[in-house]
């Protein structure tokens, strides 16, 4: 069995967006998100390196600024000089040509502009309540210069008691973002490009290989093609399992958890870990295929179960096996009450056989006169007829029982085994549904054992029925016995339907385990005292004829 998916087994579908085209769009996306992840890292890192290697630079420059001798000179002066902007213009003009300062500014303690490379801030009033400057302490970090995010560093002019007399302030605006990832590196917008080109293309190659792996198909046709196996596998009444090369359970289906007794969690689980029946375990658990049309016929303790099973393989790699199976009790127990009848043809040919013989005989001696003869051949046949149904009749009180038991004992003789009847035997009238499941698990029991005995040195079967307390039937023959690994395996493995295969009396014995679990009772095989087998059954409950 090879699993296959076609687009062309989904009908009526309506195609929605590919999902090669969805996961090309997803990873586009994840690519995007990984891409500015990356630039606001280094947007962040560039920002930070430009405060803190600006900011000093900014002091510096406020610095020198301040260390000129005209700004300290003016500074101590009367700060209200009309001329002290002019006069200090070049000053400022020249600390912002050497620093690459967007403004440089001389500001009183209280935050009035001096001077300023800007004559158009000259009076305006700066906030140094967030600076350390006008404490006497150089300062830089961040500040809103006319609606512009700029960099200042601000340095006190001091006078020779300590008193802050100006403030030295430099300024720069903080560069755009695409200022500050040009200074994260010369090539970190090729390697975003190069990254986002090969995202790309990775992406592509992956949306064409899954794409190649669904078959071609699309999310929609998948949930679909889930929903119809599901309600296709929980339909049909076969039960379907799929066991893997692992053997655990990749499917089960409604029947299937019927007849193997397991729970709906059993997927997932190993083979021989939900509680099925060791004889089907063993079956699955072999993993080969059956090559066939042939059933493997196994009984469990309820139910007699037809299996088949086949190879699965997914692109020329095996992946395990899936086996279909049948209920087929009522089928067993057809076949068993068919064998009964085959039993019985059987037994009123090999009485027709004898019968022949003596009437030959008789009719010869007739011919020749010899009517004395006649007479004590007669009477000796008739006496081992009544010494034949008075040895079964005298312990067993069941007409159908007893009936089965005195046919058996012909047919055996036929095939050269004796049939004996133990003599402390007992049984009572049944019911007829107790009679009828009793002569199936005698007859299977007395057939299987004549089949063993036949060629035997001293071939005899013998049986023992009592029904005093429960029902116990023992059936004890001179074959080669059951070894004790088989005495398990023999109740459950059927024989195969394929003709070709020779075997026994197929599920007979297994019927006798069947019939013997609706009655609640046991079965159990032991070596004979003498050599061969002993089968043992108990009922514990009798239904017998009022």
């Amino acid at each position: 069995m090879v699993i296959k998916n076609t687009p062309s087994a989904v009908v009526g579908l309506v195609r929605g967006r590919s999902l090669a085209g969805q996961f090309l769009a997803s990873q586009l996306v994840v690519v995007a998100v990984v891409l500015v992840a990356v630039a606001a890292v280094s947007v962040a890192q560039s920002e930070g390196e430009f405060r803190e290697v600006r900011g000093q630079r900014m002091i510096a420059v406020a610095e020198n600024m301040a260390s000129a001798p005209i700004v300290r000179e003016r500074s101590e002066q009367d700060p209200a000089d009309p001329f002290i902007a002019r006069t200090l213009a070049p000053e400022v003009d020249r600390a912002v040509a050497l620093s690459g300062a967007d403004l440089a500014e001389l500001l009183g303690p209280d935050g009035t502009v001096r001077a300023s490379s800007d004559p158009s801030r000259i009076g305006a009033r700066v906030d140094l309540g967030v600076s350390r400057a006008d404490e006497g302490r150089a300062w830089f970090g961040d500040a809103d210069i006319d609606g512009t995010h700029s960099l200042v560093g601000q340095v006190p002019i001091l006078s020779t008691d300590g008193e802050v007399l100006a403030v030295a302030s430099v300024s720069e605006g903080y560069p755009s973002t695409w200022a500050l990832l040009t200074r994260a590196g010369e090539g970190l917008l090729v390697y975003l490009g190069l990254g986002a080109m090969l995202g790309l293309v990775a992406s592509w190659l992956l949306s064409r290989r899954i794409k190649r792996h669904t078959r071609g198909l699309e999310v929609a046709e998948i949930a679909s093609l889930a929903d119809h196996r599901e309600a296709l596998l929980h339909s049909i009444r076969e039960g379907v399992i799929a066991v893997n090369n692992d053997g655990g359970i990749t499917l089960l289906n409604d029947s299937a958890r019927t007849l193997l007794g397991v729970p709906d969690s059993a997927v997932g689980q190993g083979v021989d870990t939900v509680g099925i029946d060791p004889a089907v375990v063993s079956f699955l658990m072999s993993g080969e295929d059956d090559g066939g049309d042939g059933d493997t016929v196994i009984a469990t303790r309820t139910r007699v179960l037809a299996l088949s099973r086949r190879a699965t393989t997914s692109g020329g790699r095996r992946i395990g096996t899936v086996t279909t199976m049948r209920d087929s009790t009522e089928l067993a127990a057809l076949q068993g009450q068919l064998s009964s009848h085959k039993s019985v043809t059987d037994t009123l040919r090999a009485q027709t056989h004898e019968f022949a013989n003596q009437l030959h005989t008789i009719s010869g001696l007739v011919q020749l006169g010899e009517y004395d003869a006649v007479r004590e051949l007669v009477g000796t046949l008739t006496r081992r007829r009544a010494e034949i149904s008075d040895a079964v009749t005298q312990h067993i009180s069941d007409p159908a029982v007893a009936a089965l038991l005195i046919a058996k004992t012909s047919l055996a003789a036929e095939s050269g085994v004796s049939l004996l009847l133990d003599p402390r035997s007992h049984l009572n009238p049944l019911d007829p549904a107790m009679a009828t499941d009793v002569i199936t698990l005698l007859g299977n029991l007395i057939d299987n054992a004549v089949d063993v005995s036949v060629g035997a040195a001293d071939a005899r079967v013998t049986i023992c029925i009592d029904d005093r307390d429960g029902l116990a039937i023992s059936v004890l023959d001179t074959g080669p016995g059951v070894p004790e690994h088989l005495r398990e395996a023999i109740f459950a493995r059927g024989i195969t339907s394929k003709p070709e295969v020779p075997g026994g009396r197929g599920i007979g014995l297994a019927l006798v385990r069947l019939v013997t679990a609706q009655h609640g009772g046991t079965i159990e095989v032991s070596d004979g005292p003498g050599g061969g087998a002993r089968f043992l059954v108990r009922l514990k409950a009798v239904s017998h004829h009022a």
